[in-house]
């Protein structure tokens, strides 16, 4: 059982076939982060006030999840390649109907579709990850792929500051459509199908829901979807809240910000390669327990420092740890919750992506909720998403000793 675990059934991966699968991933990061620098002047753009703007961002990500829901089982169904070539041509599509937008209603409908229609990019990349590999291998490989999309929040807000200098939010949008359809004529020229016929599943709504049940009662690939999807909203209560925090309540210039930002994104791809390695030598479920208690640590300073305002440095620093931390946690429990269902591997992917996605956009907005002048729920968030994801990694962790006793 345990070496079936860590096979890995493909040839070596040429940099480009790991380029672009990376890129995909990436998908979600480049839709939000580019477009973070142009909400002030969209707003006043569209005539509307900041809370309009930002729900075009919840819209993305709503996008973002449900498209997750109908496109990996239909992945399943026909396999990758089509469904994901569609995608990302409606995907750049989408993007530049966001470009020529008449109102930030228009904006806010679009935003979900571009969202909805980019999700086959991020579900159908880690579909084709389980079809090729399984347990180590796959932690391994989305480590590698880590490489690339942790790049994406350290250029994002850099590329839509300069595109800013170049001209209005708009040609944010026009910069993303191309990015999607190079993207799609890469996927067309550059990835072979990776889900044979006889693997493929006959497509009906009463299956795709009857394979979503099945999953979601398996408590091995629930706990770690659900600690995956934990620790991703802290990222997003990170992303959304370390603005206001570094810049608001302790007066650091934009550019300050933008310096703490990478360096937390370098942690954070550093932890990813090196877990890379270390699957080699020990177990996924091993390295994730290790690095959940260090992020747990992380949350907890992090909170108390807040709570004692303690300065710059008690947030920077926990923040910094628990961020390079979801180096290690995120590409196990991803590995681990997509390793016992190859069948579904597509189904598997999206129902993952929603519990990141809706998650996400559920703890963003209260990272807010006492005003501009306080980090206590900034923290208070991030930490108890660590804190549930450690309780379900731990129960998880027990089920699945508790399943391999009883088929010894």
């Amino acid at each position: 059982m345990a070496r079936a675990e860590t096979t890995s059934r493909t040839r070596p991966h040429t940099p480009l076939v790991i380029f672009i699968l990376g890129a995909m991933t990436a998908i979600g990061p480049l839709s939000i982060d580019t477009y973070l620098p142009a909400l002030p002047q969209l707003a006043r753009d569209l005539s509307t006030g900041p809370s309009q703007a930002q729900l075009t961002l919840s819209a993305c990500l709503f996008g973002l999840g449900l498209g997750q829901v109908i496109t990996g089982p239909l992945s399943d169904s026909l396999g990758r390649k089509v469904p994901l070539v569609l995608g990302l041509a409606g995907y750049a599509l989408a993007s530049l109907l966001c470009a020529l937008a008449p109102s930030v209603t228009a904006l806010t409908i679009l935003r979900a579709v571009q969202g909805a229609t980019g999700a086959a990019g991020v579900v159908i990349a880690n579909a084709i990850v389980r079809d090729l590999h399984s347990g180590a291998a796959a932690a391994r490989f989305f480590s590698t792929l880590m490489l690339v999309t942790g790049l994406a929040p350290i250029l994002a807000p850099i590329l839509g500051a300069q595109i800013l200098q170049l001209g209005s939010w708009r040609v944010v949008f026009v910069v993303l459509a191309i990015v999607g359809a190079l993207l799609a004529l890469a996927v067309s020229f550059g990835l072979q199908e990776t889900l044979p016929l006889g693997r493929r599943k006959p497509l009906g709504i009463g299956r795709t829901l009857a394979t979503f049940a099945r999953l979601v009662r398996d408590p091995v690939f629930a706990g770690y979807a659900l600690a995956n999807g934990l620790c991703t909203a802290g990222m997003f209560a990170y992303i959304s809240g370390y603005p206001f925090v570094i810049q608001g309540i302790y007066g650091l210039s934009p550019q300050a910000f933008s310096l703490m930002f990478g360096l937390n994104a370098v942690g954070l791809i550093a932890l990813s390669q090196l877990n890379g390695r270390l699957v080699e030598r020990y177990s996924p479920q091993r390295l994730l327990q290790t690095a959940m208690g260090v992020s747990l640590l992380a949350a907890a300073a992090l909170a108390i420092s807040v709570w004692l305002d303690l300065g710059l440095l008690g947030v920077v620093l926990p923040v910094l740890v628990f961020i390079s931390s979801l180096g290690v946690i995120n590409p196990n429990t991803a590995a681990l919750a997509l390793s016992g269902h190859p069948e579904a591997a597509g189904s598997a992917s999206a129902l993952l992506g929603l519990a990141r996605f809706l998650l996400g956009s559920l703890t963003s907005p209260l990272v807010g909720v006492a005003g501009p002048d306080t980090a206590v729920p900034f923290a208070l968030v991030i930490t108890a998403c660590v804190l549930l994801a450690s309780i379900a990694v731990a129960m998880t962790s027990g089920q699945r000793a508790l399943a391999s006793e009883q088929h010894m």
